[in-house]
């Protein structure tokens, strides 16, 4: 049994050297921006006090927060951690414990912050196909602008040893795999992990730790936005403001939500996303193929597949399998099934 049981992702933090060019993006990209003590956040319409941190400093991933369900928790976490309960010093106050994962990652765990009362995100209007009408002598006309950001929804990272990070993150908070990914039979790379919140749904994956060939880091975290419409208006904003796409817009298969990817100035990506899966905790895990991970339902390729020549997916699963197989001849790894 884990320590606490998290109720959801409550926000990123960065280390960025030009607080103005980070406020450009963050507007560009949809955020309510604001500066407070020589900080500056990014929030969106759910009510939140913010969702995205930055502060000046040398460009880095400063660390994720996950929201518990009450102060309650952070003291029995903080009790088991040897760790305090500490004030949380940013707009909404609250309370926080804070830990170091297996590969120095700053995690977060917060509870009792205020709250504003949530803005309803624009609604999406009906919408004809080919067996039903609900649109009849209404016209589609959208307003353009940056896409409306409702809430956080994920954080990925690349840890050094999957099942060890696995193993820290679920004892402590209490996340259950979703789908677990295998680049060989018995090579996992990762797994996307829900909250537990019982029979209360919670987002396909609220956490993604995959055991990458490249050194550990973060790689995205991910901004749910109104609606396939608003994330498509977004796009095309963020196009016009010349800003730097990475991968989307497309139909991931794991999670199945509709997904458009940027980098802000200093390379940090962020997404976009709508329409994802949800889960309770008696939906349970699955084992999939690398090639699930790479692959989308629909829409652009992943940018490793994009170019004249794309390396097939079997090759890319098979040397991953190589690197992963290697690893583990100089390293102990925990044992461990998805659950």
């Amino acid at each position: 049994m884990s320590i606490i049981r998290v109720e959801d992702i409550a926000h990123v933090r960065f280390n960025v050297p030009d607080l103005d060019v980070m406020q450009a993006f963050l507007t560009d990209f949809g955020f309510d921006s604001f500066v407070e003590n020589g900080r500056l956040y990014g929030r969106g319409n759910d009510g939140r006090p913010f969702l995205h941190m930055s502060e000046r400093g040398e460009p880095r991933f400063a660390g994720l927060a996950l929201r518990a369900a009450s102060v309650a928790d952070l003291e029995t976490l903080a009790a088991r951690e040897g760790l305090a309960v500490e004030p949380l010093g940013d707009p909404g106050g609250g309370h926080v414990v804070r830990l170091t994962d297996p590969d120095g990652f700053t995690v977060e765990v917060i509870a009792g912050q205020a709250e504003a009362d949530a803005v309803s995100p624009p609604p999406g209007d009906p919408r004809n196909s080919a067996t039903e009408k609900p649109r009849i002598r209404a016209l589609v006309r959208l307003d353009r602008g940056p896409a409306h950001i409702h809430r956080i929804g994920h954080c990925v990272l690349n840890v050094s040893d999957f099942r060890t990070s696995e193993k820290w993150y679920k004892d402590r908070f209490g996340f259950l795999t979703s789908d677990e990914v295998e680049a060989a039979k018995g090579v996992p790379v990762g797994a996307f992990m829900r909250c537990d919140r019982g029979d209360r749904p919670s987002d396909h994956h609220t956490l993604f730790l995959a055991q990458l060939p490249q050194k550990p880091g973060f790689l995205h975290a991910a901004f749910e936005v109104a609606h396939f419409d608003d994330l498509m208006i977004g796009h095309r904003h963020l196009k016009d403001r010349k800003r730097e796409a990475a991968w989307g817009v497309g139909r991931h298969i794991m999670g199945s939500q509709i997904f458009d990817y940027w980098k802000d100035p200093w390379g940090h990506e962020l997404e976009h996303w709508t329409d994802g899966d949800l889960l309770t905790a008696a939906d349970p895990p699955n084992i999939m193929p690398m090639a699930a991970l790479l692959d989308v339902q629909w829409g652009a390729p992943h940018p490793m597949f994009a170019g004249k020549r794309p390396p097939p997916p079997g090759l890319v699963s098979f040397i991953t399998a190589l690197v992963l197989r290697f690893k583990r001849l100089f390293r102990r790894t925990p044992k461990g099934n998805p659950a």
